[in-house]
């Protein structure tokens, strides 16, 4: 099992930048895929971005160019670095790991983009 736990959600002006981070309770050096995935209120939840545990990325077009996934194996510590941060961004945001044959998700962290 892999418990996951996400931080650095927040309140940013359109523009701004934050950066989400998402710590695993154990190594993920095996984990074959981590992503980033978001849910609006009243909306589905979407994927925002992929990497795989060979550093291969994969984004949505909505945040291509704005946002950037990496992952840290010797902090265990995946990241999503966004920026140029629209109103339409505003989700909670869920970190997941694909640990076949096992998904596991985080709780989420909430990002806000006022006007």
């Amino acid at each position: 099992q892999v418990q996951l736990v996400e931080s650095g959600g927040g309140l940013v002006q359109t523009g701004g930048s934050l950066r989400l981070s998402c710590a695993a309770s154990r190594s993920i050096s095996s984990i074959n895929t981590m992503g980033w995935y978001r849910q609006a209120s009243g909306k589905q939840r979407e994927r925002v971005a992929l990497i795989t545990s060979g550093g291969s990325t994969n984004y949505a077009d909505s945040v291509k160019g704005r946002f950037t996934i990496s992952r840290d194996n010797a902090k265990n510590t995946v990241y999503l670095q966004m920026n140029s941060l629209k109103p339409e961004d505003t989700a909670v945001y869920y970190c997941n790991a694909l640990d076949l044959p096992r998904l596991y998700w985080g709780q989420g962290t909430q990002v806000t983009v006022s006007s």
